[in-house]
């Protein structure tokens, strides 16, 4: 009988994500299937969720909502920068990523979405924070040894969301 998946056991998945509108923006289509231990926080809580209780060879959809995913979009994090604090020789231009430093000097990316005279506005927020995500899962092994930690870059670690999408 197959395993049935709880919180703590390393599996392999394949999956697409997409939008509502139904653009897909990552797949582990033609690459080796997502290998993760579930419930440690290397994905967003939703997609953690949504493979506890299946086993291996099912397959799933799941609706994410934007607080199980990549957090609610927050005005609070859309800051303006004035002119006179960006160093002169620093290109700035619209859709251009730069790393700011929170409190703790932890770099926090931001993508600069407006410039005027006057400042340069960045929006700080996770490129898919607001947004509902969808993803077909299929559960490719379970039972797997879970690697040594290593810094998370796959499906909504809080840091870079998922491993391809772009979207970062």
């Amino acid at each position: 009988m197959a395993e049935i998946i709880q919180t703590g056991d390393t599996i392999s998945v394949n999956y697409t994500g997409r939008f509502e509108d139904g653009q897909v923006f990552d797949s582990s289509e033609g690459r080796a299937p997502l290998k993760f231990t579930v419930g440690s926080g290397q994905l967003i809580k939703g997609f953690d969720d949504a493979v506890v209780g299946l086993k291996q060879g099912d397959k799933t959809t799941v609706t994410i909502e934007a607080k199980d995913g990549y957090g609610e979009y927050r005005d609070d994090l859309v800051i303006a920068v004035p002119k006179a604090n960006v160093p002169e020789n620093l290109e700035i231009e619209i859709g251009k990523r730069f790393h700011l430093r929170d409190q703790s000097g932890r770099p926090v990316p931001a993508v600069v979405v407006e410039i005027t005279e006057e400042a340069v506005k960045l929006d700080a927020n996770h490129a898919m924070a607001g947004k509902t995500l969808i993803f077909d899962i299929e559960v490719v092994e379970t039972g797997l040894q879970a690697e040594a930690p290593q810094a998370a870059s796959h499906c909504g670690d809080g840091s870079n969301g998922c491993r391809g999408c772009g979207q970062h």
